[in-house]
């Protein structure tokens, strides 16, 4: 006898990349973590913390963060939803569209496997949609796939392309469903899909505080869109989902854009450097606009430098999985970090 729902016995849980003890000596680059600290204004609402913020029950619209965010991204505040991480607003909308075999989830693949297994634990049908060898978004497909909802990540991970805000913007136009735009890297990269919220109903641009602000801990995302869409979603969410320090942290932080640009430049020219420096080893390597790359080894023996790296007491991403069962994401970490990886991946090679 089982205690749970068949399609949580049959499911697959997903597996979050390796998270060793805090004060573990060990270079960590894949989780795409920011190798720099948060914003110290930040920081500085975490140190004068106050304790009236932990009697009450949090504000269970984050208000003040959604003014930050308004004032920062120049879109209207009450088109913004926060979550508990982007993950729960990923959750959310599934739990509030996707259902059985006719309201189903669409992506193209490969992507952020979440999706696959949020989808699961609703349940509802999947339709992945393979990416070409070039990554050019699949418009035609995935239309066909009459989704609920269309999943696309952009950045995209693991591969770390951008898709073109026209594709979106046909993709948008001719689905019927949804369509969330998952820019988690997009600090990294050159552009966003945020405008099309204004001209499409049905677009929700998400993003998060864990990867451009250096707050990954904090687990605090949010999510853009017509009132009209935030509507539905607003019924889903729990009712206090962000608590009271996330919330000055998090409005602190999104306050403070000249830091965040400041080091989400560190990262762009590492980025640069790192793509180099293992092209150099003979290495293939896509152009990336995230904060990691996700690189090919000369023998394409992937899952042996990944070990030979972690005895070495550094953590890369290896995915056992079809199309990528040969390559590597490596986040991108600070110039000294990257620099250890490839004296590493010298020694490995030998």
């Amino acid at each position: 006898m089982s205690y749970f729902r068949p399609a949580i016995d049959a499911m697959t849980g997903y597996i979050p990349g390796e998270q060793p003890k805090p004060g573990t000596k060990i270079i960590k680059l894949n989780t795409n973590e920011n190798p720099y600290p948060p914003s110290p204004k930040a920081m500085e609402v975490l140190h004068n913390l106050d304790g009236e913020w932990l009697r009450r029950y949090p504000d269970p619209f984050a208000r003040d963060f959604c003014q930050a965010v308004s004032d920062a991204l120049g879109v209207p505040a009450d088109w913004v939803i926060v979550g508990n991480g982007s993950d729960e607003l990923l959750n959310v909308l599934i739990r509030c569209c996707a259902e059985g075999n006719n309201r189903k989830v669409v992506y193209p693949m490969p992507t952020y496997v979440l999706y696959r297994t949020l989808s699961a634990m609703q349940p509802a049908q999947v339709l992945e949609v393979p990416y070409p060898a070039d990554f050019q978004l699949p418009i035609k497909e995935l239309v066909a796939a009459n989704g609920v909802i269309t999943f696309i990540a952009s950045p995209n991970s693991p591969s770390g392309h951008v898709v073109p805000l026209d594709d979106l913007r046909e993709l948008a136009q001719q689905v019927s469903g949804i369509v969330v735009v998952d820019e988690a890297y997009v600090d990294f990269a050159e552009y966003s899909a945020l405008p099309l919220v204004q001209e499409f109903e049905n677009v929700i641009v998400l993003r998060t505080l864990s990867k451009g602000y250096s707050l990954a801990g904090l687990r605090m995302g949010f999510g853009v869109a017509n009132p009209k869409l935030l509507a539905g979603l607003f019924k889903v969410k729990d009712s206090y989902n962000i608590d009271a320090i996330a919330q000055a942290v998090g409005t602190a932080a999104m306050r403070d854009q000249a830091y965040k640009n400041a080091c989400a430049d560190k990262v762009k020219i590492s980025r640069i450097q790192l793509a180099q420096d293992l092209k150099n080893l003979g290495w293939e390597v896509l152009d990336s606009h995230a904060n990691f790359v996700l690189a090919t080894p000369t023998q394409g023996n992937a899952e042996s430098i990944y070990l030979g790296l972690k005895e070495r007491g550094i953590l890369v991403r290896y995915f056992k999985q079809a199309g990528l069962e040969d390559k590597l994401r490596i986040t991108v970490g600070t110039d000294e970090q990257n620099q250890t990886l490839i004296e590493a991946l010298v020694s490995v090679k030998k």
